[in-house]
């Protein structure tokens, strides 16, 4: 006998349309909807904790550009994963998140406004009904597409099991109208351009969306341009003429060249307080020219503003683009083409208190690690260590997960789903023990999940980005402090492989591992020095400092 399908079956159904990977933790809100999914034989990932599952499907989108599920229950679950939900909306990341929630009888005494508290962080929650559910979840995976965001799929509890109907056909999404461009105005764009003596080009992640990569890097060389990137858009040119990562993770001589320029095309980049580095990326006297789909510019420094397409503009400027004869800028800086520029003195090994040198750890790591890898970048003070030294095959390789809404403790999950999108690679995890800490309950995934994965703690024994932007100011430095953990024991504990990294010679026993075929987790746990403050905190707070001493 044919079984009806319940709701969350067609729920399931459409999902499992459109993809083959759920990354999810079972409650009473989404048990009928996950278990069609494991029923099925989709590729289920369970996190620990709920926040884990929104992470793994954000660094899955990041590191793959396909769009994947997250599910959680009601009530606390819900809420759990709130902090990973607002990280998703502010970096537009697309994924359908599909919850339990309050039945349609009404809000029992635990129910919260779940639609409600979803709005407050910009983000759209559609609820099905026994008609609809495979036209709302259709359309949730429309919009999120469409609109390079997530979309909440809502399960009254008291309809998770119930027969689903016949179901209404699924209402086609309009497409986004996309801004034409002005003809006058690409020739004025264009005029700047070519009448510049040091033109530069920055690519951010919506270049990388648009697929505009290879038409900006072509319209360079026919200027002669310089080129450089977002964190999210890393080595997207693959050009020897590339400077590397603008802003506060720059290498200071890439830097002094970008603040050179005297015409900036920033394409699909936010231009935001990191990217600027404060401000004082490019010279006050500099044309800066963003194109964004956005409505208006994201910079005060932004001299033109151009609303458009990535990929169509770029194409537009391209057609009518002139060539520089002799190489323009770049005749005069081969040192950036012949790697000269990018090469540095290797840093000191220790800091004055005896403990490792960060720099030093992430210009040795870039060497032993393969350069096959996928590099997780979670967030605190470290977060631009491994950005500056060690080298990514491609912008999809580094993610930098939680800089959109400045959090801390989502690396973990996220090497999961980073891991689960490109398991060819291997997967490194880079965090602070502050972080690690904060997600510990995934530790734990990533050791069952992750066939191939090194997570590189740099443990400062404190929480490092308040230590540098507080204690200084003469702020009581107690609750800056962390009790030292030995994040390698605790991996062991879980089944990982790893060692107490206290010098260099001890990434020996990390290079072994690799040797010996890579296979599961390695934990270094670097114990790196509170002495060593990174270049952009040091530039974020000169100008409070300068103030308290005068």
């Amino acid at each position: 006998m044919t079984q009806t399908p319940t709701i969350s079956d067609v729920v399931a159904d459409v999902c499992a349309r459109h993809t083959d990977t759920v990354f999810g933790l079972m409650g009473n809100g989404n048990a009928f909807f996950t278990s069609n999914v494991t029923s099925r034989g989709l590729r289920y990932i369970s996190a620990r904790h709920e926040a884990g599952t929104v992470a793994m499907a954000d660094a899955y989108h990041r590191a793959s550009g396909e769009i994947a599920v997250a599910t959680v229950t009601y009530g606390a679950g819900f809420t759990n994963c709130l902090t990973s939900l607002a990280e998703a909306a502010k970096a537009r990341i697309p994924m359908v998140v599909v919850v339990g929630d309050v039945p349609t009888t009404g809000p029992r005494a635990w129910d919260i406004d779940q639609a409600m508290v979803a709005r407050g962080l910009g983000v759209e929650t559609l609820t099905v009904a026994p008609d609809s559910a495979m036209a709302v979840t259709e359309r949730a995976w429309a919009l999120a597409a469409r609109d390079q965001r997530p979309v909440i799929v809502a399960i009254p509890y008291d309809l998770a099991a119930a027969d689903a109907g016949a179901q209404v056909p699924a209402v086609p999404v309009v497409g986004l109208v996309r801004p034409a461009s002005n003809d006058a105005d690409t020739r004025d764009v264009l005029r700047v351009l070519a009448g510049a003596a040091r033109p530069l080009i920055v690519a951010g992640r919506g270049a990388v969306v648009a697929g505009a990569g290879a038409a900006l890097r072509e319209l360079g060389d026919g200027l002669g341009a310089l080129f450089a990137t977002s964190a999210m858009a890393r080595n997207v040119f693959k050009s020897p003429w590339d400077l590397g990562i603008a802003g506060g993770f720059a290498r200071m001589a890439a830097a002094e060249l970008m603040r050179q320029a005297d015409v900036v095309l920033v394409v699909g980049a936010s231009l935001n307080t990191f990217q600027t580095r404060y401000g004082t990326l490019f010279d006050a006297g500099a044309t800066v020219i963003q194109v964004d789909l956005g409505e208006t510019a994201t910079s005060a420094c932004v001299s033109r503003f151009v609303r458009a397409d990535a990929a169509e503009y770029t194409a537009s400027l391209l057609a009518a683009a002139p060539t520089v004869s002799g190489g323009g800028w770049r005749k005069q800086h081969p040192e950036v083409a012949d790697g000269s520029l990018a090469m540095e003195l290797a840093e000191e090994e220790f800091a004055l208190d005896g403990r490792l040198n960060p720099r030093a750890v992430a210009q040795m790591l870039d060497s032993v690690l393969p350069a096959n890898r996928t590099i997780v970048q979670d967030g605190g003070h470290f977060i631009g260590w491994a950005p500056m030294y060690c080298k990514v095959p491609d912008p999809h390789a580094l993610m930098m997960v939680g800089t959109a809404f400045q959090t801390i403790g989502l690396g973990l999950p996220s090497a999961v789903g980073a891991a689960a999108a490109r398991p060819e690679r291997l997967t490194v995890l880079v965090s602070g023990d502050g972080g690690a800490l904060m997600g510990l309950a995934d530790l734990d995934t990533v050791v069952r999940t992750v066939a191939s994965g090194v997570m590189v703690v740099f443990n400062d024994a404190a929480y490092g980005a308040e230590l540098h932007q507080y204690a200084v100011r003469g702020l009581d430095d107690t609750a800056m402090q962390i009790d030292e953990v030995d994040f390698a024991a605790l991996g062991k504990a879980l089944g990982a492989s790893g060692t107490k990294m206290r010098s260099l010679a001890d990434l020996q026993e990390l290079r072994a591992w690799l040797d010996d075929g890579a296979r599961g987790l390695f934990v270094l746990d670097v114990a790196v020095s509170q002495t060593v403050v990174a270049e952009y905190m040091q530039e974020s707070m000169a100008p409070i400092l300068a103030a308290l001493t005068n």
